[in-house]
């Protein structure tokens, strides 16, 4: 298996048919999301089928890399006291990882569930052909499980597709700190599949922090019942080419979600955050909010698409992009969207772009502050907002010591 290069479509589907015969799991849904990732090829390469979702994002840099499938999990600092389950090149380490709750399992097969759309993104494809490994998270009815750490640890010259399950019974709750971190040029494709039962209340954090020269494409779908609340931010801070994408369906009355972020970007960095949030029932409540910090010849993206079906009546739908741009090179590409088949609704969306204040930067320096540092104050009020429904103490200070550590960055 290790002897396996990989290059572009066609390589991937190489590996694919070395390993068809040990793969585990359903081999009739591999095969088949073989098909559709041979039809629909990477976004953007040469044989990539043009595509809306993926308009602003391409991934041709891929197409040309070559990668192996195992190596040594690099080093990596989380708390030590925290539960602890670390993937290393898209597969689970048990010598890594500490204090696992009972309720997690690693099956000897991917729990594939019902909500992905092999068929329909390439990427979800992808993982669903080679995917090896997976955590499925099974919190039982009315248990407050406290934070779980779920470590993504990339290897260089890897291609990883790891499959996630996380289901939260009635009146369960959970805070998932998901950790992406790595060294070299690799690839990390994970899929995860989230249910949030009745009255059930998932917090998700994630933090992506991969290599420089790695791509991080990662897709979650998450299905909410009466009641529930998938509560999600994501930072955004690593990676050559990032997307996260994110499908939110609100299937019950009184559901909520929240798909809030911020993404921090340097020199050719690339990250995309795409989300689909349709409310299918009544009375659901949705709010995005996105923020971007560019600079250097950085580009951010935000595609936000609000769905309210017939029936859904009483929807409240809200999202909001905005950008600081710190550089004349730097980009952002945004697109928000609104599909509404009710009419008891309230959805909005909205954009804004932007430089530092001159203003305020004035007012900073004539009272003595130094100009880095009167930028990096204006830089963290306006990431402020974004960090405030990081409720959990542990999780929000690991995300603000992820953005000030990238902000020492800008100045060095």
């Amino acid at each position: 298996m290790n002897a396996i290069i990989e290059t572009g479509t066609a390589g991937f589907l190489a590996r694919y048919a070395a390993m068809r015969d040990s793969l585990p799991g359903d081999s009739t849904l591999r095969a088949a999301a073989a098909d559709a990732f041979r039809a629909l090829g990477l976004p953007g390469a040469s044989r990539g089928r043009r595509s809306e979702a993926w308009k602003y994002t391409t991934l041709q840099p891929l197409g040309g890399m070559s990668f192996r499938s195992s190596g040594i999990a690099p080093a990596f600092n989380v708390p030590d006291a925290a539960a602890r389950i670390v993937f290393a090149g898209g597969h689970y380490r048990a010598d890594l990882s500490t204090s696992v709750p009972g309720f997690v399992r690693f099956a000897d097969r991917p729990d594939f569930g019902e909500l992905s759309w092999p068929d329909r993104d390439p990427m979800v494809a992808l993982n669903t052909m080679l995917a090896e490994d997976g955590a499925t998270l099974n919190v039982p009815d009315g248990h407050d499980a406290g934070i779980v750490f779920l470590i993504h640890a990339g290897i260089d010259g890897t291609s990883a597709h790891p499959r996630h399950m996380i289901r939260l019974g009635n009146g369960a709750r959970l805070t998932l700190m998901e950790m992406s971190i790595g060294e070299g040029s690799y690839v990390h494709n994970p899929v995860s599949e989230v249910h949030v039962a009745d009255g059930a209340v998932l917090t998700h954090v994630r933090l992506q922090s991969e290599a420089a020269t790695a791509f991080h494409l990662a897709t979650i779908y998450a299905a909410v019942a009466a009641g529930g609340t998938y509560d999600s931010f994501t930072l955004n801070i690593g990676g050559r080419i990032t997307r996260t994408e994110f499908h939110a369906a609100l299937n019950g009355p009184g559901a909520i979600a929240h798909l809030n972020g911020a993404q921090l970007l340097t020199g050719v960095q690339h990250a995309d955050f795409t989300s689909v949030v349709r409310h299918a029932a009544p009375k659901g409540t949705s709010r995005q909010t996105v923020k971007n910090v560019l600079s250097g010849r950085s580009r951010g993206v935000f595609q936000g698409r609000i769905e309210v079906a017939r029936g859904a009546q009483g929807t409240d739908g809200y999202q909001m992009n905005r950008a600081l741009l710190l550089s004349p090179d730097a980009e952002i590409d945004t697109k928000p969207e609104l599909e509404i088949f009710a009419d008891d609704v309230k959805c909005s969306h909205g954009a804004t772009v932007g430089e530092l204040d001159a203003e305020q930067l004035f007012y900073l320096r004539s009272r003595g502050i130094p100009d880095l540092e009167a930028r990096s104050i204006l830089v963290r009020a306006f990431l402020a907002e974004a960090l405030d429904p990081v409720t959990n103490d542990t999780a929000r200070g690991l995300l603000e010591d992820a953005v000030a550590r990238w902000w020492e960055g800008q100045a060095a």
